[in-house]
């Protein structure tokens, strides 16, 4: 499970994970007043799967693991974080049974798949606000692309805030410290493709956190000019020791904060994205994966307020469920 570290880099333990206790035990209570005449009550349900890859999806697949075993005991459900670009390494090595990713797979990736006879399909499982966050007493309220581009593109001289071209804010010329993720993250190739134009292209000179999200949490906590991006999830669970930059629609023109509602209807662009697991075809075909990725589908509400993640629409859930299905049937 991932820790989570307070701005002191005291280790606390997640809201998150009293929530999903809490949901457990209902949904346990409501598997028990269905009082189903089966008494086995999938309890006969075993097996292991194997779970790795974004540390961005990694949260909500454990929040998933943790309540889709109240139901099945017998299951165990391991989530490691390799990042997306590890963990579709692992996956078309065959090593594991489902890769958790913040981004699609690459041409290459889908290559090293098919080499090694491993069939997939891509399941949305949640949506995302990939946030830009600064400290509560940086003044500045919204950002267009360009002016993020500005401070992380690739050959950027931007090293203070007064070095960003058209700030409405006053922020003088005080040094800017950056955090953004390793290039091994999904979150990394989906900021810089967003921002840059292109995936990979960014500077170099920046702290990178590698695949620990938190990271960018402390180190902007405990400066007044720092800057990162990081997932919506650890954004709401820093209850307030960073503030979202709102984003300025390209179309629109009007300044957009990360939110569940600009998430779903788009208009959080160009920074709102899709978050998806990849089941292998083969690992589909054993009982216990199939039942988990039905759960994570049927659950997601549940599973995405448990782990702070946006949730998906009515649509979105229609389609992952075809998709599994799809794959199931062949």
């Amino acid at each position: 499970m991932q820790k989570r570290y307070d701005n002191k880099g005291d280790r606390v333990r997640s809201s998150r994970w009293l929530m999903v206790t809490a949901f457990a035990a209902v949904l346990a209570f409501g598997v028990a007043a269905c009082g189903s005449d089966d008494s086995s009550g999938g309890s006969d349900l075993s097996g292991t799967i194997r779970i790795d890859g974004s540390s961005t999806v990694a949260p909500l697949s454990e929040a998933a693991a943790e309540l889709f075993q109240e139901e099945e005991p017998g299951v165990k459900v391991t989530v490691g974080t390799s990042g997306t670009g590890g963990g579709f390494e692992k996956f078309c090595a065959g090593e594991t049974d489902i890769s958790d990713a913040s981004r699609p797979i690459e041409q290459d990736e889908i290559e090293a798949c098919k080499s090694n006879g491993i069939t997939f399909e891509e399941v949305q499982v949640a949506n995302d606000a990939l946030s830009v966050v600064v400290n509560p007493d940086n003044p500045v309220v919204c950002m267009t692309v360009e002016q993020i581009s500005q401070i992380w593109d690739k050959g950027s001289t931007v090293d203070s805030w007064g070095d960003v071209k058209g700030l409405e804010a006053d922020v003088g010329d005080e040094t800017m410290a950056l955090y953004g993720p390793g290039t091994d993250s999904g979150t990394f190739d989906y900021f810089t493709e967003a921002i840059n134009g292109e995936e990979g292209v960014t500077r170099s000179n920046y702290n990178n956190i590698g695949e620990d999200d938190n990271g960018v949490i402390n180190g902007v906590a405990g400066d007044q000019w720092a800057l990162g991006y990081v997932p919506y999830s650890y954004v709401e669970e820093s209850a307030g020791q960073v503030k979202p930059l709102q984003i300025e629609n390209p179309e629109s023109g009007e300044c957009v904060a990360p939110t569940v509602e600009t998430v779903q209807d788009a208009s959080y662009a160009p920074l709102g994205r899709g978050l998806f697991v990849y089941p292998s075809g083969e690992a589909l075909q054993k009982q216990e994966v199939l039942d988990f990725l039905t759960f994570y589908i049927a659950e997601n509400d549940v599973i995405t307020e448990a782990a702070t993640f946006v949730p998906m629409t009515e649509a979105q859930k229609e389609e992952s469920q075809k998709k599994v299905d799809s794959l199931v049937e062949g």
